[in-house]
């Protein structure tokens, strides 16, 4: 049997923004990092300077090229960009807060807290639409760059839609991972054709950052817990 090479994925999420720390939905919204991501980005570009990366792909978001820059400056290389990459979509509800949310879209933010696959906010795109676009642009660029390592500095919505595939968890109810802003981590894609079976091999080091403030949390198990 032919032997398919493996491609490695170093996927980073972006640093922090004063949107993060609002805990306001971004999706698609442009936002810029702030001190505290840019120093995050610096870090995480120190951490990075010693990895054989052959490509560098960043989701087309200004938090995102902000982040992939001082690695980009490391390792000497170009940043292409994508719009596939981009975190998911919420529709009329971005750059609002949770309590915004329900007060100006009451229904929308009931039917959000049951984490349903295929529940959008309103103008915006489901769990499985967001998983199916991440999922493919992955799969493109493990296709395209076989038997190489390739650093891909996305969002956490985007990092959750990988962890749940690789641990074989449904799209239903709320995140389970940690995925801090500008955390590191490194999966392997065995088979571009079959992306679904990635295997993780470290998740949320975080040991660049290890002397920063600690990061925004966001627990969306809290706001299902106390609304039930």
């Amino acid at each position: 049997m032919p032997i398919i090479p493996t491609t490695e994925l170093i996927l980073i999420r972006h640093g922090e923004t004063d949107w993060n720390r609002e805990l306001r939905f971004q999706g698609h919204i442009d936002v810029p990092l702030n001190d505290m991501g840019h120093e995050q980005a610096r870090r995480l570009g120190l951490r990075l300077a010693g990895e054989s990366v052959q490509y560098l792909v960043s989701s087309d978001l200004m938090r995102a090229q902000q982040t992939a820059a001082p690695a980009a400056q490391q390792l000497q290389m170009e940043i292409v960009t994508s719009a596939s990459l981009r975190e998911q979509n919420f529709g009329v509800v971005e750059g609002m807060r949770a309590d915004e949310i329900q007060t100006l879209h009451p229904r929308a933010w009931e039917d959000w807290l049951q984490f349903r696959e295929d529940h959008a906010m309103p103008e915006g795109e489901s769990p499985r639409q967001f998983h199916a676009r991440i999922m493919d642009a992955l799969a493109g660029i493990a296709a395209a760059h076989a038997g190489q390592v390739v650093l891909v500095v996305t969002h956490g919505g985007a990092l959750d839609m990988v962890w749940r595939t690789a641990r074989g968890l449904g799209l239903n109810g709320p995140r389970q991972s940690e995925i801090p802003n500008a955390g590191f981590n490194r999966v392997r894609i065995a088979d571009a054709a079959a992306p679904e079976r990635l295997e993780i091999l470290d998740w949320a080091d975080t040991r660049h950052l290890a002397d920063l403030p600690a990061q925004p949390t966001y627990d969306q198990s809290r706001h299902l817990k106390n609304n039930r």
